[in-house]
């Protein structure tokens, strides 16, 4: 169900109680504990049914099925009793009331996310009713957002599980609604691959598979549909000995007749649309209405419960933003104010107001760290917002100007909400607006950017008396303040209204309860006169963070000095683990007492289940000072080696998970998490890497400046295969451009041949091939130097691409030939499967195809053996080029769809487009001309979407050639002649003559040959 809950649902906000996937349960704060095992199964089974009486008799059934022990009635009071406590510990206004024979839940103001699901639910019936579709339909998409799992996933009670399970189908029934009422919408285009999931995760579900049917045939993929049904018959009568129902079958018929009755709906009422706004059916994506680039981000950080004060400002800000009509461009809110004013809660509260009214197509969020030392770039935030607006990797320009232009482009005829979260100059900021009055903007600074053109400025001050006396009853309760007012206003007094200063005091407080206000406040006068430094900006809230970090234990004050060394705006817990030199079997358990005294924060879940943490810029500052000020430089460098070899140890293992073997070693040492932490974490490599992109590519820069040679090198190296992978190549060159400068000022020769070489990778990923030879040269001379074996055949491999692709194909087939030596002498059996198949692609060009097909079964056998999906791929694909070069139609199909299947499955678009391309070219052979330009239509489609204009012009001239054979000469001509022109601008000379022999030296030539799948043959060789 993946498909349908990639974003939090503002809905979710506040919530207390959530079993829509793991139970958990929440304060405002963070996460309360509650012990795993039978206090989890009692909570669980009290939440389902909350406010109905559930009998002793009925929870001992839960936890110990027919075969409870004679003190069971016992062991369920002592675990209704320690849950009471653990919800009264965290301040939860719910009670466990018994009531004989058995307890009841009453949550009282809390919220259950299963109540607010089922309500959305029954508002949606509502809203269809009232013929308000559109509605509807994103009221089921937000209530099925909200599911993180399997209903009560992991619960420790077959029984519950049993429960648990007839609630899962509320998901998977609402699921089917939304997408039914988005079909009557006219959405297909953008149904297709999500239906498609659903489809692969439930595949026995027919009403999913009539609906993935009727969005094939809508979005003119007939042949797909058919296709569809006849997969699930199959399976039907394998799985069952059954046969579709009637249903299915009515559709398939109706499919096959072309039925009016399958056409999109013209009648459907899409409710209101707010004024200014366009149609929902306009708005998808960039404003095309083939839902091109339709996602739509939910990036807004948690609203804080506890907020207080600012009324007047939250309404002037609130105003700006939707009050379109006093002005004609973007609304611009700037809010600026000193550290620890609490800016970014201020720009949270306003954006999550105003999401789902105003700006119900999204909301990006990105932290600009302008603070610091390294505020991130206009050009990378760029990226990152159009990867969130649905852009893949490999589609994004390289310049900061280019970015923008699609930027402002996909925003356009939306309706998003943009927070630039403490941005340091104009200069940070201007890329990153938007173009049209239907979005906005909230930003906040330290400084307050009166250059920043239209833009209405707040500044944030601190809180009044009486508010921030709330915000302290909001922490520690009312019922204390009350009973000490004169020293809760003193308190205040101390900490300067300022809100940063106050939580943190306040959390003290709430953590020892003993304590009274007035000896707080004592304390506050006793330790170096903080009453005056309190005063004074940033010197008071380092006063105010001394005053929890002198109440800390010596280990927790000794982690809060060490992650300062953390890179990234958030870590993950098995950090604290590497710093303090220690493999806890369950990290987070190390920084909870940070997080109890709010000197970190609870940032979100890691892989494998593991919580995720972050400091408060103004926090990270201030441990840096203790560390600078408390711990030697040897102390210093070693956590920061620990640390790095953590991650190191990770990334080669990620690798080697996903790609089955490695390249080059270096002598940095690893530190390793333990095995079932470690096999957590990595059981998807690939999601792994993409969810720590931010923090690999600054722990890589970071090593470079602290001059960690060893370190740096290899890191980078082996994270440079999974930038490939994904198309980060803005990000592949600034990591390794800065580990190349470390190791060549260290003098590390590896290190300088592992970053030249792999420069030399990337930029023949750019087709920059004087660049490239020159890297690649470089590196081989220094590995030659140090009889690297394995490193000179690396480089002879990417050279032979390099003059491969250059049109000098002895001179690639000598580095190929040299290269394969090298493999067989260190045995490196990856090594010669890599080179093997670039060496096929060169004999195919020469119509060498028995060997060519003799050197790919041997680099397939290679690929099987260490289980490299994508070198299978590829291998599969040159098989089938092969196969359809020799006429040998069926086989090279039966190869090419194989080949299809792994790339679709491991995300990789670019190579999908190339094998769609062949799948045409396969069909134009056989002659059924309308499944080749079906073909050749999908994969025109994938190579727009990526940018890919060359891709596309290649596709086009085998188009062209087929429309040739079926006498469409006018058509034709206007492919070709585009083609031609793209094709020889690019530098791809066969491609371009083939285009210009098919026009002909005096127009269009008559009865060309069939299509036999020209092409290049040459091709860059994946580094996996």
């Amino acid at each position: 169900m993946a498909a349908v809950h990639l974003d939090t649902p503002d809905s979710a906000v506040g919530l207390t109680f959530r079993v829509l996937g793991e139970l958990t349960v929440s304060n405002g704060h963070g996460v309360v504990p509650i012990t795993a095992g039978r206090q989890e199964v009692v909570l669980a089974a009290l939440l389902l049914e909350s406010g109905k009486l559930l009998s002793s008799d009925h929870l001992i059934r839960l936890l110990w099925d027919d075969e409870p022990p004679d003190t069971a009635r016992t062991q369920v009071q002592i675990c209704v009793s320690r849950v009471r406590k653990s919800l009264a510990a965290a301040d939860i206004g719910a009670a466990i009331v018994t009531r004989p024979p058995g307890y009841v839940l009453q949550i009282g103001d809390n919220r259950i996310d299963l109540h607010d699901f089922r309500d959305m639910v029954v508002k949606a019936k509502d809203l269809t009713a009232e013929g308000r579709t559109a509605e509807a339909a994103d009221r089921l998409r937000t209530a099925v957002g909200m599911w993180q799992g399997p209903c009560l996933n992991g619960i420790p009670s077959e029984a519950l599980t049993r429960v648990a399970q007839r609630i899962d189908e509320e998901r998977l029934s609402a699921t089917e609604t939304f997408i039914e009422l988005e079909l009557d919408l006219g959405r297909h285009h953008q149904l297709t691959a999500e239906v498609g999931r659903l489809v692969d995760e439930h595949p026995l579900r027919e009403r999913f598979r009539g609906q993935l049917m009727l969005a094939l045939y809508r979005a003119g993929r007939q042949a797909e549909a058919l296709d569809a049904y006849r997969r699930g018959r199959h399976l039907l009568r394998e799985e069952l000995g059954l046969e579709p129902g009637q249903d299915l079958r009515r559709l398939e018929q109706a499919i096959l007749t072309d039925a009016p009755s399958l056409r999109p709906r013209t009648d459907v009422v899409t409710g209101p649309v707010p004024s200014g706004a366009e149609p929902a059916s306009d708005r998808a994506g960039d404003g095309r209405t083939d839902g091109s680039y339709s996602a739509t981000p939910r990036q807004l950080p948690l609203d804080t419960g506890d907020f207080v004060g600012h009324e007047a400002l939250l309404t002037e800000a609130e105003g700006v933003l939707t009050d379109s009509s006093r002005r004609r461009g973007t609304g611009i809110v700037v809010i600026s104010g000193r550290p620890g004013v609490g800016k970014s809660t201020f720009a949270t509260r306003v954006a999550h107001g105003l999401s789902d009214t105003h700006f119900p197509d999204g909301q990006l969020f990105c932290r600009l760290r302008g603070g610091r030392s390294d505020p991130v770039s206009p050009r990378e935030v760029l990226g990152r917002f159009l990867r969130a607006l649905g852009l893949p990797g490999p589609a994004i320009p390289e310049s900061l100007e280019e970015r923008a232009e699609i930027y402002r482009s996909l925003l356009a005829t939306r309706r998003i909400l943009v927070v630039l979260d403490d941005a340091a100059n104009e200069e940070q900021i201007l890329p990153l607006l938007p173009g049209s009055s239907s979005c906005g903007v909230l930003v906040t600074s330290r400084a307050r950017l009166t250059a920043l053109p239209g833009a209405h400025r707040l500044p944030l001050d601190i809180l009044q008396q009486q508010q921030a006396l709330d915000l302290l009853g909001n922490v520690i309760g009312r019922e204390r303040t009350e009973r000490e007012g004169e020293a809760a206003k003193a308190l205040v007094r101390a900490v300067g209204g300022l809100p940063l200063a106050l939580r943190i005091v306040a959390a003290r407080l709430a953590a020892r309860p003993h304590w009274s206000l007035a000896s707080m406040v004592q304390r506050l006068a006793d330790e170096r006169h903080r009453l005056d430094e309190l005063a004074h900006g940033e010197m008071t809230v380092r006063a105010s963070l001394s005053l929890t970090y002198d109440g800390l234990a010596e280990q927790d004050r000794g982690l809060l000095r060490l992650l300062s060394l953390a890179k990234g705006s958030t870590f993950p817990s098995w950090i604290g683990c590497a710093l303090l030199d220690q493999p806890y079997p369950y990290p987070s358990d190390v920084l909870e007492p940070l997080v109890d005294v709010q000197m970190l924060d609870v940032a979100g879940m890691e892989a494998g289940g593991e919580l995720r943490y972050g400091f408060h810029d103004i926090i990270r500052l201030f441990a840096r000072d203790r560390l600078l000020a408390e711990t030697d430089e040897t102390q210093r460098r070693d956590a920061l080696r620990r640390m790095s070899g953590a991650w190191l140890s990770l990334v080669t293992r990620a690798h080697r998970s996903h790609f089955g073997h490695d390249f080059l070693t270096g002598s940095a040492p690893r530190w390793n998490l333990p095995e079932r932490h470690a096999s957590a974490i990595l059981a998807r490599p690939m999601e792994w890497i993409e969810s720590e992109w931010e923090s690999l590519t600054l722990v890589v820069e970071d090593l470079a400046q602290q001059g960690e040679d060893e370190y740096v090198w290899e890191i980078a190296f082996y994270l440079a295969p999974f930038y490939e992978a994904r198309g980060y190549l803005d990000l592949w060159a600034r990591t390794h451009r800065k580990a190349l400068t470390a190791v060549r000022q260290a003098g590390n020769a590896r290190g300088q041949a592992a970053m030249l070489f792999n420069l030399g990778s990337l930029h023949l990923n750019r087709r920059q091939l004087p660049e490239a030879r020159k890297s690649l040269l470089s590196a081989l001379e220094i590995f030659e130097r140090l009889s690297d074996q394995r490193g000179m055949g690396l480089c002879r491999r990417d050279l032979g691409s390099v003059e491969a692709m250059a049109g000098r194909d002895e001179e690639a087939m000598r580095h190929f030939d040299q290269a394969g030596s090298i493999s067989e002498a260190v045995q490196e059996n990856w090594l010669r499967a890599s080179v093997l198949g670039a060496r096929a692609a060169l004999l195919l060009r020469r119509d060498d195809l028995e060997q060519a097909e003799t050197e790919l079964h041997q680099a397939l056998e290679t690929w099987n053996t260490v289980g490299n999906v994508g070198g299978q791929a590829r291998t599969l694909f040159r098989i089938g080029r092969v196969h359809l070069r020799r006429g040998k139609v069926a086989d090279a199909r039966v190869f090419l769809k194989d080949a299809l299947g792994m790339v679709q499955k491991e995300g990789d678009l670019i190579g999908e487009g190339h094998i769609l391309h062949q799948l045409g070219r396969a069909h134009a052979v056989l002659g059924q001309s309308s499944e080749a330009l079906s073909f050749f239509d999908q994969a025109i489609s994938i190579h727009e979407h990526v940018l890919d204009q060359t891709g596309v012009a290649s596709v086009r001239v085998d188009q062209a050639e087929l429309l040739l054979r079926e006498g469409h000469t006018a058509r034709a001509r206007a492919l070709l002649e585009g083609a031609a022109e793209v094709l020889g601008s690019a530098g791809m000379e066969r491609e371009s003559r083939r285009a210009a022999g098919l026009l002909g030296p005096s127009g269009v030539g008559s009865r060309p040959g069939p299509v036999a799948g020209e092409g290049d043959g040459a091709s860059v060789p994946a580094r996996g």
